[in-house]
């Protein structure tokens, strides 16, 4: 790619997470187990179907997210999904994942970091909610999976004080050490935004970034039952 080329796909990047509303979408699309329609989108975000799909036109433009026909084995016709952009293609069509994410981390500063964050987690569980709450240690189980799945090498770690987690790696590597506050309040957000989601009794109470040599400690807090 040439350096106008990639000061151009740059540009299209910057617009893209220029916007609060479509920093939120795109986390949501990251957050999903699989792809979702702009009804979906918009439920989990809090915004007319309508704006999601403005939005998302412009993350595709920067090859952010991506849409398709939904595969379907009957008639009518086929609802249009979307999904994030897997991040070695965007790397490759855009500046690069990097820089993605130094764009994501400079906005949510200005945003909502934590928000942004929680609404990734609520999107992330939302298929596996049900109408009556999963129990406390289900919740806790399934949020360390979820951190597992996206590369946080978690480990939970009963304590006097109530449970920990201990995160041994962190997917944003440098960025951490650049934008930490930012970024841990992202990922603090992931959790609380799941835990509630899931109806779990339990919260994520604070982060404590690199608490000893890369590891990041979150603390959670269990709920006392309301009569």
């Amino acid at each position: 790619m040439t350096e106008t080329g990639l000061s151009f796909e740059a540009t299209k990047v910057h617009r893209a997470l220029g916007d609060p509303s479509r920093i939120r979408i795109l986390a949501a699309l990251r957050g999903a187990a699989g792809p979702l329609d702009a009804s979906q989108i918009a439920a989990g975000v809090g915004l007319h179907a309508n704006t999601v799909r403005s939005h998302l036109h412009v993350l595709m433009e920067a090859h952010l997210a991506s849409s398709r026909p939904e595969e379907r084995h009957r008639r009518g016709r086929p609802r249009v999904v979307y999904a994030a952009v897997a991040e070695g293609a965007a790397a490759e069509q855009s500046a690069g994942y990097r820089l993605l994410a130094e764009i994501l981390a400079s906005y949510l500063a200005v945003a909502d970091a934590e928000q942004a964050g929680r609404a990734w987690g609520i999107s992330a569980v939302e298929r596996e909610a049900r109408a009556t709450s999963v129990t406390s240690d289900e919740a806790v189980a399934r949020v360390v999976g979820l951190l597992d799945e996206f590369g946080f090498e978690p480990r939970l770690a009963p304590t006097e004080q109530g449970l920990t987690v201990l995160m041994e790696h962190c997917p944003f590597g440098e960025m951490a050490e650049e934008s930490r506050s930012t970024v841990c309040q992202v990922h603090l957000g992931l959790m609380q935004g799941a835990l509630a989601k899931l109806g779990a009794g339990v919260e994520a109470d604070s982060l404590e970034p690199f608490a000893s040599p890369g590891v990041c400690v979150a603390h959670l807090e269990r709920i006392a039952a309301h009569s």
